[in-house]
């Protein structure tokens, strides 16, 4: 499979992911299936789809009237209609392991044995996955960053038996609708996107527990320095361009005294058992309560529709 061969989309699952990755692939030309086993979801989708178009539409990102990109996905709850067709399918859907190799098993029944099949996991293995697949050569995780419709990067890891033209040609199509596509090396628990965040988030939930600043502040201290850093120069390429022996110097002393807990951490334990679950619940480190959680959302994205204008310029 090249991406030449390449023509149809099999897209599984209309939620907060599933939608956005079918309007990327249908942004590019692609005719997709939208499949999802309850139509009130593909509906949800579809109203989900529409607005990710207006807003586009709005931030002058479309090239073409937004009725010919809908036109191109086609919704669906019939595996034979979204899959027999397929040249490259992809899965959205919930974070389970045991669901996901049963769901992959009936795709299995309904491609032919050259399409590769996706996973948009964001940490659940593509080994273990593929295990109970036929032909697990062809499978492999191309794990969208969420808002997917905004969010360019996509990591692209092989499972111990994926093919490495699998790779390649998912890195390839990936690129073509537009994403930044990374291919690693192997696989990793939570791949290297979420490793680093959990990374910086144990370290900034043990700053709170031991007194040393605020939610507030360390969200500042970030927004204002490493979150500016990073984005334009990643943390590897910061330390050569600081200087290696500045930072052996500062890990030879900071390493001993940086978190390194293996278990939950206490203070998400204690949120989470008072149902302070953030955004969703109101309440977590933040009050969300009222039009706050709404107006920080909505300040994100104005924020990434300008670098996806950004990247498009370039």
């Amino acid at each position: 499979m090249s991406l030449s061969s390449i023509h149809t989309i099999a897209n599984l699952g209309a939620g907060t992911m599933g939608h956005a990755t079918a309007l990327q692939f249908a942004l590019h030309g692609y005719p997709v299936f939208l499949l999802d086993t309850d139509p009130a979801a593909l509906k949800r989708g579809l109203a989900a789809i529409q607005h990710d178009l207006e807003t586009f539409q709005a931030a002058d990102l479309l090239t073409e009237d937004p009725t010919t990109v809908l036109a191109r996905i086609q919704p669906t709850t019939d595996n034979a209609t979204a899959l027999t067709s397929a040249d490259f399918v992809i899965e959205s859907i919930v974070e389970d392991l045991s669901v996901k190799q049963t769901v992959w098993q009936t795709v299995e029944q309904f491609v032919g044995p050259d399409v590769i099949l996706a996973t948009n996991t964001s940490g659940l293995s593509p080994t273990a996955i593929q295990r109970t697949l036929t032909h697990p050569e062809r499978f492999v995780v191309a794990h969208f960053w969420n808002p997917a419709q905004l969010m360019p990067l996509v990591e692209v890891v092989p499972g111990e038996q994926t093919d490495a033209a699998t790779v390649t040609t998912t890195v390839a199509l990936m690129t073509h609708i537009g994403k930044h596509a990374v291919p690693l090396q192997k696989e990793a628990l939570g791949f290297v996107g979420n490793r680093i965040q959990l990374a910086v988030l144990r370290e900034a939930l043990h700053i709170i527990d031991d007194g040393i600043a605020t939610p507030e502040a360390i969200d500042d201290i970030i927004k204002y320095s490493l979150g500016r850093r990073w984005s334009l120069v990643g943390p590897v390429a910061s330390a050569d361009l600081g200087g290696l022996d500045v930072f052996q110097n500062i890990s030879a002393y900071l390493y001993a005294d940086l978190a390194n807990d293996t278990g939950t951490d206490p203070a998400l334990a204690k949120k989470v058992a008072a149902h302070q679950l953030g955004l969703k619940t109101g309440q977590g480190f933040y009050n969300w309560t009222g039009t706050a959680g709404q107006e920080v959302v909505a300040q994100r994205d104005r924020a990434l529709l300008n670098l996806l204008k950004n990247d498009q310029k370039n």
